[in-house]
């Protein structure tokens, strides 16, 4: 994927909900090529964690594909934490991780994930 589609996938995925608080597009290395925050949030991690959770998404996405071959490819992961809530979606050999609102009711959490899906099957 070129650095333009990566910037695409973060607008187009930004703007299906308002509870979205980030999108990042996170190499097999767990270098952060392309992000959106919203504005007016402050992040829950700083520089230094972030790039902690950006190498395990990376350490993650390659343990999981030594599964793939029996259990097929992983479509979306749903995660819910007490302050957060995040999903992450392959996209070729990239992890698009976004996090969420932690209010935000599960209906809503389905719809983001209906939204994105289009999106990350185009772009794989």
């Amino acid at each position: 994927m070129s650095e333009n589609e990566n910037h695409e996938i973060c607008e187009l995925i930004s703007k299906i909900s308002p509870y979205i608080r980030f999108v990042g597009i996170i190499s097999k290395t767990g270098e952060l090529l392309s992000h959106f925050r919203r504005e007016g949030i402050e992040p829950l991690l700083d520089q230094k964690k972030s790039l902690y959770q950006f190498a395990q998404i990376a350490i993650k996405n390659e343990l999981e594909e030594q599964f793939d071959e029996q259990l097929g490819e992983t479509e979306f992961v749903w995660e819910e934490r007490r302050k957060i809530q995040t999903i992450a979606f392959s996209v070729k050999d990239k992890k698009v991780w976004i996090t969420i609102d932690k209010n935000v009711v599960r209906t809503e959490i389905i719809r983001i994930i209906d939204g994105c899906l289009p999106i990350v099957k185009r772009y794989s």
